[in-house]
């Protein structure tokens, strides 16, 4: 029981630090900086504050997916990892 309230716990710290750190990426950066990706037929412009935003919710998807990984392999009985 404790090990999943310190998960959940982790969890939560790290979502929220990714979606802080996506707002404040969003409001510090401009909207007319970023990139241009030039294509044969048109222009396709994506704004660093789009990028920065995207880059957070990754990184804390991937965080959670092996933290919960990681636990359900100590369920199963797999302690090698440690």
């Amino acid at each position: 029981m404790d090990q999943t309230i310190l998960l959940a716990f982790k969890l939560a710290l790290v979502w929220a630090a990714g979606f802080l750190l996506a707002v404040a990426v969003r409001a510090l950066l401009p909207d007319q900086s970023g990139l241009t990706l030039v294509g044969h037929q048109s222009n396709l412009f994506i704004p660093f504050n789009r990028i920065g935003f995207w880059t957070c919710l990754l990184a804390a998807v991937t965080v959670t997916v092996l933290v919960v990984g990681r636990a359900m392999l100590a369920d199963i009985g797999w302690n090698s990892f440690r």
